[in-house]
């Protein structure tokens, strides 16, 4: 029976990849009229209005002025945006004609800023056969460190040539800018190279640190809290803190991410509530360039005015919050293979080898630490995966100006200098959410969301909240990672939480056996599940092996269904096609 399943299986796939672009009358419509791109299935709440709003709702990111980025120039004379970013994967945004999605604009008392937002690095598109599709909440394949460097390399000529300055001005200014509007705007550049510069020089220096579709995000929020927003004006800059950002990861799914109860690769931030939703969106905004500069304040309960220059944009974050919460899993497109004939077998080989660690469950009691607001479990454990990033969660820093802490705000906190930079994130992150009192909207969503009724909506109460959910266990030796449901894992290759494994198929492989290096692109493989041998670019990721675990970019790990049958594995990556 086993040697007759196997030759069915083997049939039938060819069968299904023969017959892979025939046409189906349940394809999938594109997402606007006159646009090449199809949207996939996410569920009756995600409609074009939400993906409007997700694609472009600030959060208070400020990564320079937007005239500035007008005024650029790439080294052949092009606008800098004269492809909307399209030569770094960044996707077009239908609804806007001058910035790709996840790019945001926003306006303070004296100019209007371009800053970043959740959709940049969660929005992708697969392709296949000519067919592309729009997975929104899917981990973008993009390349971050591309686009920082690029623009500082288009900024450095507009502050070491007259000519490029000159016209760089005219545009930003007008033609008619007074000297001294033209010394500041030249003083300004500077500064912002000097900033953005010293983080390149320390944190990202060579152009293969993270590679297309990942970032270490941990390293490069704790360097541009600790490196950028604690020292002294104007720079700011405690250049000692900022460390190699060298412990790359896959940005992950945003489907479902909003009711799970433990979220970060490593499962340090409780998560499921309005409140600890908000506090993951701080922490995410203070790393994508928002303004931030703490600053000492006797007459803060605390000693530090967290909130004395600071562009955190709290509607925004809680709007975007209600918006993740409505992305729901992608369907499997019907121009896509399926053998339906192994999907029940392959649901069986799911339960018993899967389900125990990505099932749908409820999490254990008490936990995130809000009475009754629904969550799903998400294990944290240890499965031999890449140990390198826990390298980063012991990083300590310089202070810097939040040395002046009293313990009237948080009687937990012990400044030291050096101190844990997890620490100074944790506390800046608190500190202006309690200062700047967005708490109270978010708490009223969790009392509503929970069922509960309380008489108020005390500061003590979302400070004991959040300190209790935002922390960092001592796992001895372990190295533990989050699990998560698999709903939509299907879309959201390569795997592992450092993307050293292209496709499902390889994952059911003993680590010795999976790719040492693979392209990364947007070209989807449908039989192996995840991204195809063959890529439009020449990116290519190396990877290493169990003898390098802490290199980043281990393949090593997650040995779960590796000796199942060849049968068993081909039923299940049929079966994860329905997820």
């Amino acid at each position: 029976m086993r040697r007759l399943l196997g030759l069915t299986i083997g049939s039938l796939a060819l069968a299904a990849s023969a017959a892979l672009w025939a046409p189906s009358a349940k394809a999938q419509v594109a997402c606007l009229p006159g646009s090449d791109v199809f949207c996939l299935d996410q569920g009756s709440k995600w409609t074009n209005a939400t993906r409007k709003a997700f694609y472009s709702t600030d959060q208070g990111s400020q990564l320079m002025p937007y005239a500035w980025l007008k005024a650029l120039k790439t080294p052949d004379g092009q606008p800098f945006l004269f492809d909307k970013l399209a030569r770094f994967g960044y996707l077009p945004d239908p609804f806007r004609a001058d910035l790709p999605i996840g790019f945001t604009t926003s306006a303070n008392t004296s100019k209007v800023w371009v800053g970043m937002t959740c959709a940049a690095c969660h929005t992708r598109q697969i392709a296949r056969g000519g067919f592309q599709f729009r997975v929104d909440g899917g981990p973008a394949i993009s390349d971050f460190r591309a686009l920082l460097s690029d623009l500082l390399d288009a900024v450095n000529v507009v502050r070491t040539d007259d000519t490029a300055f000159a016209a760089f001005a005219k545009s930003v200014l007008g033609a008619w800018a007074s000297n001294s509007a033209k010394a500041k705007l030249k003083e300004d550049v500077e500064l912002w190279y000097l900033r953005e510069n010293t983080m390149r020089e320390r944190a990202y220096p060579t152009a293969d640190i993270w590679g297309l579709g990942r970032l270490d995000a941990v390293a490069m929020i704790f360097n541009r809290l600790t490196g950028l927003d604690l020292g002294p004006p104007p720079s700011y800059l405690i250049p000692d803190n900022i460390k190699p950002a060298d412990a790359p990861v896959r940005y992950p799914f945003l489907w479902n991410a909003a009711i799970q109860d433990k979220t970060q690769w490593p499962g340090f931030a409780g998560n499921g509530t309005a409140l600890l939703g908000l506090a993951r969106n701080t922490g995410e905004v203070y790393g994508v360039f928002a303004t931030f500069h703490p600053a000492e304040d006797f007459f803060k309960i605390g000693n530090i005015n967290y909130n004395a220059n600071n562009s955190a944009n709290w509607p925004g974050l809680r709007a975007v919050e209600e918006l993740i919460k409505k992305i729901g899993a992608p369907k499997w497109p019907a121009q896509f293979p399926i053998i339906t004939a192994l999907i029940p077998r392959g649901e069986e080989v799911y339960k018993a080898n899967c389900a125990s660690c990505h099932n749908l469950a409820p999490p254990k009691a008490g936990e995130p630490g809000f009475p009754n607001v629904p969550t799903w479990a998400t294990p944290v454990q240890d499965v031999g995966t890449d140990s390198r990033e826990y390298d980063i969660l012991k990083r300590e820093a310089d202070p810097g100006v939040l040395a002046k802490t009293s313990s009237r705000l948080f009687p937990k906190l012990q400044v030291t200098n050096p101190s844990p930079a997890f620490d100074l994130l944790k506390y800046s992150v608190i500190g202006s959410i309690l200062q700047s009192w967005s708490f109270a909207p978010a708490l009223v969503t969790d009392f509503r969301d929970s069922h509960w009724t309380f008489k108020t909506v005390g500061i003590d109460k979302a400070k004991d909240l959040l300190e209790d959910a935002i922390t960092l266990q001592d796992t001895g030796n372990q190295i533990k990672y989050e699990s998560r449901v698999m709903f939509g894992i299907w879309a959201a290759a390569p795997y592992l939480h450092n993307g050293s494994v292209p496709t499902l198929w390889d994952l059911l492989q003993p680590a010795d056996q999976r790719p040492a290096t693979f392209k990364v692109g947007p070209e989807f493989d449908p039989l192996k599940i995840g991204v195809a041998a063959d890529q439009p670019g020449s990116y290519t990721r190396t990877t290493t092996g169990c003898e390098d675990r802490n290199s980043g970019n281990s393949r090593c790990g997650h040995e779960f269904g590796t000796n199942l049958p060849i049968d068993d594995k081909r039923a299940l990556i049929e079966f994860m096609k329905t997820q």
